[in-house]
């Protein structure tokens, strides 16, 4: 296809803005400097109401395609240009292009005005080549209704104000996607580099100033980890992490003012919980890893979108590793994002990592957090053990050194690596990420040879056409090579293999490779004999696989049940991690107040009886992070299971801090409000709770209120609820998506939350339609609904939908999700339920 870019390359804007928050218009002037290569050029816009373009200061002839989202431009002959497009655009409510954020000091409603261009929509704020491609430098200039007291932050620093106009530094090279400005009431903090880069924090002044100091430190070590990792320094003078209160994205890289939902950059250093810091801190990491990877050096097109995504969804958890290696980070990785792209990439008709798009919508859908945050960052995991730090780096170098202010593909990257580490990494690796799912290996002993053989992996029904992937297999016994590129393997006699070893066989020994191994009966039970040896991220990995297999049918899911009560008793988080998710998953096969259910209760309550007696409800001074993550695995448990002492507990918690709930302690806060919720829920504690979640500043106090309250069992609170979800003074479309799935989720709530999402689809539609967050509606949807009756509405309601651009691939993939979980409930129910019977009854 051909873009814009081939025909008129931009080398230099100057964008001139004027903004009126009252009027809410934007009056723009944009110059832009650049080469034509013919005379018919175009430009993208989108919203904007254009009066007048000038060629060399004379008025030219032009029209504007709305559909395309384009201005045609006649200039007199090709060559060297230079274009002035006057303009007018609104300034919108969507969380896209230049828009206002809202939020309350002391009870006074306020704004903050910020931007968000990422993937198409700077061409909502000026006129431009909106291409990662397309790289220029830029001019800012800003006007605005200011106002005593205020301050406006940029890309670059501030060089002068001349007559109310903010005058920006010229940036580097950069896409239009990355420019970034914003203005209003704040407070700020800074610090600065080792290398002299400033660092500084901005938020509204609804936040304590003492919740910046966190990301303050977390934000100056990141700039200077990275630049001692990837041996190349940060070049711009400045870093600004600011926080938004309306954000559609978790965060945004705009290359040197990085934004972030409030959630995710400023905390309470008194009260929150460690997961809560490291998930702060993964997102700073992540979003400082793409000054280089993204900003520096960006795809050329965003179908190669995984180059920046996955590389910093790999480089959060290295860089957080080196700057806090007590917490483990890489025990998070295997809780969060390998689940994430084992399930999702294991659904047929899933998108490969490496994706062609070319519409804005099609753009848009392709963020799939599982595929090219989760299963790309795996795929880089993969490199990162096959080749070692030393060469990583050596490559990184090497590929920022070549394409440093450019742009760059796949190949390019795989070849800087390759060569850094002397092997053929492409051909290794386009295996992963050209081809969409993973491989099940299969490990069976026939006639006293071991045989490993490779197959694509379903959940639910999938069409097998022959995929083979090279595989990392990562094995413990001398035998097994390095890369699996055949069908079926032999590797040996095994008794001979078993004896020189002296241990069970192992491969993907790590959980580092995309891949899940099934053994046969008799490797499984050697193994399992042996569980007590292997180390806490291999007894993840054993639950998750097992699982994994009981979900596309390999295995009974009934054969897992047993199996619980070997690992109950474990201290490490991550395998309390898979132990739950197991447990969990057996809720499906349950209906809501049936005799199978009160079961399953009592089999949760074997589970977490001990761990919670250990552990006790308040969290102890000097406890290990373990215990400290494990904490809310045996608690949640707990209430499930409805033991009288942990309810009786959360509420006499609940009871001593009913004056201020949010001084709970974090870690514990959301079990005491959902406890609470659930067994004492009234009228006044729903309006106490929604009040409270209006009025905080503390974005994980209102996470937890946003959790809990749905889980109210009374339908006429529940419907209060729902009648709120279209009301942005109580909750922000941001946040939406949470609640909806929070009544969904509540068997006493579904019906009232899926017919909202029908009947006002339209106004969904409006409201967050055009930005990520709003395929992922369906996703929740999918991942709550398991009848035959709930499977036949979502059809009706999604299918006339499935051509609209965005949503055509989730559409498709989540009916398929619906399917496996009703086929498998009703395959499998009757053996999971005796299964979890014997379980209580003989334990």
């Amino acid at each position: 296809m051909t873009r814009l870019y081939d025909n008129f390359q931009p080398e230099m804007y100057k964008v001139y803005l004027d903004i009126d928050r009252g009027s809410k218009t934007i009056t723009g002037r944009t110059k832009i400097s650049g080469h034509a290569q013919s005379a018919q050029i175009a430009v993208n816009q989108k919203f904007l109401k254009i009066s007048d373009v000038k060629v060399e200061e004379k008025s030219v002839d032009f029209s504007v395609d709305d559909d395309e989202e384009i201005i045609n431009i006649e200039l007199p002959q090709a060559g060297d240009t230079n274009l002035t497009i006057d303009y007018t655009a609104p300034l919108t409510d969507s969380m896209m292009g230049i828009y206002p954020s809202y939020y309350q000091v002391d009870g006074e409603k306020k704004q903050l005005i910020g931007t968000q261009f990422e993937t198409t929509a700077a061409r909502q704020a000026f006129p431009c080549v909106d291409e990662p491609e397309a790289k220029a430098n830029f001019d800012l200039a800003i006007k605005f209704d200011e106002k005593p007291g205020e301050t406006i932050i940029a890309n670059m620093p501030e060089v002068d104000v001349d007559n109310g106009v903010h005058y920006f530094d010229r940036t580097v090279k950069m896409s239009t996607y990355l420019v970034a400005f914003a203005f209003g009431e704040m407070q700020s903090k800074y610090t600065t580099t080792k290398s002299g880069v400033k660092i500084g924090v901005f938020s509204t002044k609804a936040h304590k100033p003492n919740e910046l100091d966190f990301p303050l430190d977390i934000a100056k070590r990141s700039i200077e980890f990275y630049e001692d990792f990837y041996h190349t320094p940060y070049p711009l003078p400045h870093s600004w992490q600011l926080a938004l209160p309306d954000f559609s994205a978790g965060a945004m890289e705009n290359w040197g003012l990085v934004t972030y939902r409030e959630a995710y950059l400023v905390l309470d250093p008194d009260n929150t919980s460690l997961e809560t810091k490291e998930l702060v801190a993964t997102v700073i990491a992540h979003e400082l890893a793409h000054q280089w990877f993204g900003d520096l050096v960006t795809m050329k097109w965003w179908d190669d979108l995984w180059l920046n995504e996955s590389f910093a969804n790999m480089m959060e958890y290295v860089a957080v590793d080196a700057l806090e290696p007590d917490w483990h980070i890489w025990e998070l990785f295997q809780t969060s994002e390998a689940p994430a792209a084992l399930q999702r990439d294991a659904t047929d008709g899933v998108q490969p990592v490496h994706v062609q798009v070319e519409k804005p919508a099609e753009i848009d859908s392709i963020f799939d957090g599982a595929i090219v945050y989760a299963k790309g960052s795996r795929m880089l995991v993969m490199v990162r053990s096959l080749i070692g730090d030393d060469a990583l780096r050596k490559g990184l170098k090497a590929y920022f050194t070549a394409h440093h202010y450019a742009n760059a593909s796949g190949a390019d990257l795989w070849d800087a690596l390759g060569q850094a580490a002397g092997i053929d990494l492409a051909k290794i690796m386009n295996t992963w990420l050209e081809q969409p799912g993973y491989p099940v290996v299969s490990a069976s002993v026939v006639a006293g040879k071991l045989i490993l053989s490779q197959e694509q992996f379903f959940i639910g029904d999938g069409k097998d056409v022959g995929r083979s992937w090279q595989i990392p297999l990562n094995g413990n016994y001398e035998a097994v090579p390095q890369i699996m590129a055949e069908k079926t393997l032999e590797l040996g006699d095994y008794q001979e293999l078993r004896q020189q070893a002296g241990a069970p066989l192992r491969l993907n020994v790590g959980n580092e490779a995309h891949f899940i191994v099934k053994y046969d009966d008799a490797l499984l039970n050697d193994i399992l004999d042996n569980s007590d040896s292997l180390d806490p991220i291999s007894q993840l990995q054993l639950l998750q696989d097992l699982r994994l297999l009981a979900e596309g049918n390999q295995i009974s899911y009934a054969s897992v049940v047993p199996l619980l009560k070997r690992f109950s008793d474990s201290h490490s988080n991550v395998v309390n991690a898979a132990l739950y998710q197991v447990a969990g998953n057996l809720k499906k096969f349950v209906a809501l107040n049936s005799k199978e259910e009160s079961t399953l209760r009592q089999l949760f309550d074997q589970l977490s009886a001990a761990q919670v007696k250990r552990l006790g409800w308040m969290p102890k001074y000097g406890e290990s992070i373990d215990d400290q993550l494990t904490r809310p695995y045996v608690l949640n448990a707990a209430l499930y299971a409805k033991n009288q002492d942990s309810i009786t507990e959360a509420h006499g918690l609940f009871e001593a801090n009913a004056e201020a709930l949010v001084d709970l302690p974090a870690d514990i806060r959301v079990y005491v409000l959902a406890n609470e919720v659930q067994n004492y829920s009234s009228s006044d504690l729903l309006d106490r709770l929604l009040t409270d979640y209006i009025r905080t500043s503390d974005g994980s106090y209102k996470a937890d209120i946003a959790a809990a309250l749905p889980m109210i069992p009374d339908k006429d609170l529940l419907a209060q609820i729902v009648a709120e979800y279209e009301n942005s003074e109580t909750i922000k479309p941001q946040d939406l998506r949470a609640w909806y799935r929070g009544v969904l989720a509540n068997d006493h709530g579904q019906q009232l939350a899926w017919d909202w999402i029908r009947n006002d689809w339209q106004w969904l539609e409006d409201t967050v339609g055009g930005d990520m967050e709003f395929p992922t509606f369906i996703t929740v949807t999918a991942g709550i609904f398991k009848t035959p009756q709930r499977l036949t509405e979502f059809k009706e309601f999604f299918e006339p939908k499935i051509n609209t651009p965005g949503l055509t691939r989730e559409i498709k993939m989540d009916t398929k999700v619906i399917e496996s979980r009703v086929a498998l409930i009703e395959n499998e129910k009757d053996a999971v339920n005796k299964a979890v019977n014997l379980f209580v009854f003989n334990n």
